[in-house]
C-alpha cells in the first residue's frame, strides 16, 4: 500500500493535543519570534550582545523592514506593548499617526478614499514609537540595534517566495518613478531568490541613528514626503510630521479565568479581545473540547457581539467617549452572554451593539497587510509588536530618495458623518492591530487595576491579519490555557475567520457574512457549523490570513517556549 503526500498536508509530528509540522522552540537567555528569519536572527544577535528585549525589537522591526516591505516599515505606524520585569508594569506605546490636517472629509467626497497612492496617506508614526522606546529601556546604541537592517538593505537579501508573489500582485509600482526602480527593476516585480536592495532605506537608518527623530519628522524625510505630497495633490504636509509624536499609554486588561490579559487601549481593537474572552469565560470550553463545532461556534457568536459594540463604540478616545470600563466589566459580559444560543447562529440582522455603562472622560479630549512579533529576553523583559502599512505595500509610493515606502492608513476611514470613526483632520483611525499579552493573575483582587502589577509572565502573542487579529488571538489563547496546547500547536492549528457586514475596518466596510474555515478542518466540522445556521465557506488549508507569532514562559525555570506562523516566512530563534 502507497500514500500519496497532498500539497500542504505535512506529517503529523510535534503533536501533544493537535497537529504540528515543526517543534516548539526552547530557551533560555532570549527568544524572538518574527515574520522573517533575517529579522529574528538580527534580534537575536543584539541579544547576545548584551542588548535588551527593546534593543533587540529595534532591531527585528528595522530588518522587517527591509525583509517585508509589504508588511511593514518606518512610512507607517504600529503598537508596541513593553513588560519590565524589574517594575512589574506594562507599558504600551501608541506609534499611531492621525490624518493629516489638510484630510477633511469633504475634500474625499464624493470620489471616496483611494486605496493607493498619496492621498491615501496619513502621518507616519512608527519610527517615533521605535525610537521612545529605545530612549527609554534600551542598553546599546541606536547603531548597534540598527546595524543588521542596514546591513540587509545595502547588501541585498534574497526574496522569498512569499514576498515574490507579493511584488507580483502589486503592478502600482510601475506607474511610480520613485518606486519602480526597487520593486520592479527593468519594468517586472523581483522573482524568488533575487536580491531586494535598499540602499536609500539604508541611508535613512543611518540618518536615524546619527540626528534621532528629526532626520525623519523635521528633516530630509520629513521635505520628501512634503514634496512628493504636494506634487501629486496629497494631503499630508511637512507641519503634520514635524507636529506628530507617539504616545506613551497604560494598557487595559481584563481577567480570564486563572490569568490577566493585557491589551492595546483604544484607538486600538484591544477592547475586543478582552470582551470576547469575558464572554467566552462563562462557558466550560474545555468540556467542549478542542476545535469542536460547539467550541468553534461559541467562540464566533462571542466575536460577533464584540464586533457589534466595536462599531457602534471605538474611534480614537481624543474625539469620542469610548465607554470602555463598561464594555470589559463582568456585569456587562454575563449581560451580553444571554444572547448566545449555543445551537444556533444569529442572524446577520439580530447583532446589535449593547449598552455598556458609560466611562468618565478623563482630561479635555472631545486587507491585512501587517507584522508581528515577539520578544523575550534572559531577565523577563518582553515586547510584543504590531507595525503595519495598512495593505499591502501601503499606498506603493516610496518618498522621494528616502526609501520610504508610506502607508495608505486613509482606507480605515469613514465618511459617514454618524460614524463613530468618521474623517476628521488630527484624529487617529481606529486600528485592528493589537499587542497581546498573559500573566498569572494576581492571587488578591481580580479587579485590580493594571498599574498595581501584574503576576508572572505567561504568554506574548499577537498576528497581522486585519480584523482577524482578535479573532485569530482568541483561538491562540483559548488553545493553550484552556486546551494546553503547545505553542507549536497553537499556531498551527487549523484556523477560522469570520466576516460581519458592516464592520469590516477597510472601506468600503461592506463584506458579504462568510464564516472561512481552513480546509484542515474535520470534514464534520464545517456540515455541523453549517447546520447551526453559519454561512461557512472553506478556503485553502492554509489560507487563513496571519502570521501568528507566539512565546510561552515557564516562571518556574525561565525557559521560553516559542513558534512562528508557517504560513508566511515566520521564524522563532532561541539563545
Amino acid at each position: 500500500m502507497t500514500t500519496t503526500a497532498l500539497p500542504f498536508s505535512p506529517p503529523r509530528v510535534h503533536l501533544r493535543t493537535s497537529n504540528a509540522t515543526r517543534p516548539v522552540i526552547m530557551g533560555r537567555r532570549g527568544m524572538v519570534c518574527s515574520g522573517h528569519q533575517a529579522a529574528s536572527l538580527a534580534g537575536i544577535s543584539v541579544l547576545q550582545r548584551g542588548g535588551d528585549a527593546v534593543d533587540a525589537a529595534v532591531a527585528v522591526a528595522a530588518a522587517l523592514n527591509v525583509a517585508e516591505p509589504n508588511m511593514s516599515g518606518i512610512g507607517g505606524d504600529g503598537f508596541l506593548m513593553l513588560f519590565r520585569r524589574g517594575a512589574n508594569r506594562v507599558e504600551v506605546v501608541n506609534a499611531t499617526g492621525p490624518a493629516p490636517a489638510l484630510a477633511t472629509r469633504e475634500s474625499y467626497l464624493p470620489e471616496g478614499i483611494p486605496a493607493k497612492g498619496i492621498r491615501s496617506v496619513s502621518v507616519p508614526g512608527l519610527v517615533d514609537g521605535w525610537l521612545e522606546a529605545h530612549a527609554r529601556y534600551g542598553r546599546l546604541s541606536l547603531a548597534a540595534a540598527f546595524k543588521p537592517a542596514i546591513q540587509l538593505a545595502e547588501g541585498g537579501l534574497p526574496v522569498s517566495e512569499v514576498l515574490a508573489a507579493a511584488l507580483a500582485s502589486e503592478s502600482e509600482f510601475n506607474a511610480y518613478a520613485t518606486s519602480q526602480p526597487i520593486f520592479w527593476p527593468h519594468r517586472r516585480p523581483l522573482q524568488a531568490g533575487e536580491l531586494l536592495v535598499q540602499r536609500d532605506l539604508a541611508r535613512t537608518f543611518r540618518g536615524l541613528v546619527e540626528h534621532g527623530r528629526d532626520y525623519f519628522y523635521r528633516g530630509p524625510v520629513a521635505r520628501a514626503i512634503d514634496a512628493l505630497s504636494q506634487e501629486h495633490g496629497g494631503t499630508i504636509r511637512y507641519d503634520d510630521l514635524a507636529g506628530y509624536h507617539a504616545r506613551w499609554q497604560e494598557p487595559i486588561h481584563t481577567r480570564y479565568r486563572a490569568w490577566s490579559v493585557y491589551e492595546s487601549p483604544p484607538n486600538s481593537s484591544g477592547h475586543v479581545l478582552l470582551q470576547e474572552l469575558n464572554l467566552l469565560e462563562g462557558f466550560d470550553v474545555a468540556a467542549l473540547g478542542w476545535h469542536t463545532p460547539a467550541t468553534i461556534h461559541l467562540m464566533v457568536e462571542a466575536k460577533k457581539l464584540a464586533f457589534a459594540d466595536r462599531e457602534a463604540y471605538l474611534a480614537d478616545p481624543d474625539f469620542v467617549d469610548i465607554p470602555l470600563q463598561g464594555l470589559l466589566s463582568k456585569e456587562y459580559a454575563a449581560e451580553r452572554r444571554r444572547l448566545i444560543d449555543l445551537q444556533r447562529a444569529s442572524g446577520p440582522d439580530t447583532v446589535t451593539p449593547g449598552q455598556p455603562r458609560p466611562t468618565p472622560r478623563r482630561g479635555d479630549s472631545i486587507m491585512e497587510d501587517t507584522t508581528c512579533f515577539a520578544v523575550v529576553d534572559g531577565d523577563g523583559n518582553a515586547v510584543c509588536q504590531l507595525q503595519s502599512l495598512q495593505q499591502g505595500f501601503g499606498s506603493a509610493l516610496v518618498a522621494g530618495k528616502t526609501g520610504v515606502l508610506l502607508n495608505n492608513r486613509m482606507t480605515y476611514w469613514h465618511l459617514d458623518p454618524q460614524h463613530p470613526d468618521c474623517l476628521a483632520p488630527g484624529k487617529r483611525v481606529r486600528h485592528t492591530m493589537n499587542t497581546v499579552m498573559v500573566f498569572d493573575a494576581p492571587p488578591s483582587d481580580p479587579t485590580a487595576a493594571a498599574g498595581d502589577g501584574p503576576g508572572p509572565l505567561r504568554l506574548v502573542l499577537g498576528t497581522p491579519g486585519a480584523d482577524t487579529q482578535v479573532q485569530t488571538n482568541l483561538q491562540l489563547i483559548s488553545g493553550v490555557l484552556d486546551f494546553g496546547l503547545n505553542p507549536a500547536e497553537a499556531v498551527e492549528a487549523p484556523r477560522w475567520r469570520h466576516l460581519q457586514n458592516p464592520t469590516e475596518s477597510t472601506v468600503p466596510h461592506t463584506c458579504t457574512d462568510a464564516l472561512k474555515l481552513e480546509a484542515r478542518f474535520p470534514s464534520e466540522v464545517p456540515r455541523d457549523l453549517a447546520t447551526r445556521g453559519h454561512p461557512v465557506e472553506l478556503i485553502g488549508p492554509w489560507d487563513a490570513a496571519g502570521s501568528a507569532m507566539l512565546i510561552a514562559r515557564d516562571p518556574a525555570s525561565g525557559v521560553l517556549h516559542g513558534a512562528a506562523d508557517p504560513r508566511r516566512d515566520g521564524h522563532a530563534l532561541a539563545w
